[in-house]
Parts: structure tokens; sequence; C-alpha cells
């Protein structure tokens, strides 16, 4: 059972604002989605065809790839040979 203080925290985490009084409702909100998956944990199904399974993905074969130089060439901003994007923080 998630509590207040749970929600309060995961706020937090995911840096969402929620006002003291959203609290009580989230709470509620979380426990009924957790109380839905345990009931779908609950259900007995068929299990899938067993189909042949194959393998969708090429082989992996060496090709020439682009020198530093095209590949930088249309960057905005370059330091020391690779491209130089802004800072995030």
């Amino acid at each position: 059972m998630i509590t207040e203080s749970d929600i309060e925290r995961i706020a937090e985490l995911a840096d969402i604002g929620i006002s003291k009084d959203e609290v009580p409702e989230f709470t509620t909100q979380f426990n009924a989605i957790l109380d839905y998956f345990e009931v779908l944990d609950a259900v007995e199904g068929e299990s899938a065809p067993v189909v042949g399974i194959t393998n969708v993905f090429r082989e992996d074969e060496p090709r020439p790839c682009l020198t530093q130089e095209a590949a930088i060439g249309n960057a905005g901003s370059i330091e020391n040979g690779f491209i130089k994007a802004p800072r995030v923080m």
C-alpha cells in the first residue's frame, strides 16, 4: 500500500508539483491502480500459441563509414575535432 509520504517522495523524484491538498487524491488513485494489477495477476489465461521464432535482424556486415571531417562537416560548434553541444545544466 502506498502512503501519502510515498506519494510526496515520488512527486519529488519525478519533479512534479503536487500540492498538499492533492496528495490524498493521488494516494487513493495510486492504490487503486496497484489493486487493479493484483486483479490482473490473478487472471489465468491461455498461453500464447507456439510460433516458429525467426531472426528478423540482418547479419552484421562491416562497411566503410564517414570520415571524421564528413561527420562534423555540418556541426554548429566543433572543439578538438568533436561536435560541441551546449551544456545541459
